[in-house]
């Protein structure tokens, strides 16, 4: 996969935990946002990514969508799109003009074989504090047990009083942060059967890759 893709993947896929010592303030306002977005037909948001390496004294953006719905979603990234259907994966490379076939493994936690976790697993591994309370907005942040977590913090910021997401804040010891600004955060879009299907017939002239 390329690496937008595993940048965006690691942002929806983050476990975020509510153990023991937490704001309970900001448990509340998790539990809310996510029993909205978890009870909405679907999830829609596009989004600029931006990575901002400290060590390397660079900052790449690039914009996406994605639109979930329980355990299906579409993302579009400029260089690769990914429909998923509940059990099979399509990756589509458009330089390549490839698709690669995939049935992710469904006993796995992961964000491509369970998308609609990243609602629901807000309670295992970190702690979390509500940092700030606007007349806007509120920031959120969390941050890992492990000790030799990767991550320093993630950073969430949470529109009030709609509860849409604004941004998505991932802070690593390597000098990198990741920054999902939301540019359209949507709960009201019902969704098309095959909006989580490929459609061979749109994608004419291209390899096939079936790794099922």
């Amino acid at each position: 996969m390329r690496k937008s893709l595993l940048i965006i993947l690691t942002l929806l896929a983050v476990q975020i935990n509510l153990n023991g010592q937490n704001d309970a303030r900001a448990v509340s306002i998790l539990d809310k946002f996510s029993d909205a977005a978890s009870s909405a037909p679907s999830v829609s948001m596009k989004f600029l990514l931006v990575t901002d390496d400290q060590v390397e004294n660079s900052k790449d953006t690039l914009a996406g969508s994605i639109i979930l719905s329980k355990d299906r979603y579409r993302l579009d990234l400029p260089d690769n799109i990914i429909w998923f259907n509940g059990k099979t994966s399509w990756s589509y490379l458009p330089a390549e003009k490839e698709v690669t076939i995939t049935n992710p493994d469904d006993a796995e936690d992961s964000f491509q074989s369970r998308p609609s976790m990243i609602f629901t697993m807000y309670r295992n591994g970190f702690k979390c504090r509500l940092l700030e309370e606007k007349n806007d907005l509120y920031i959120i942040d969390l941050y890992p047990e492990d000790v030799k977590n990767e991550l320093i913090r993630v950073r969430l910021t949470i529109a009030k009083p709609s509860l849409n997401l604004k941004n998505f804040e991932y802070k690593r010891r390597d000098g990198i942060t990741h920054t999902l600004i939301v540019r359209d955060y949507n709960l009201k879009i019902v969704p098309e059967e095959n909006t989580f299907t490929f459609s061979p017939s749109k994608y004419k002239g291209i390899e096939v890759v079936d790794m099922r």
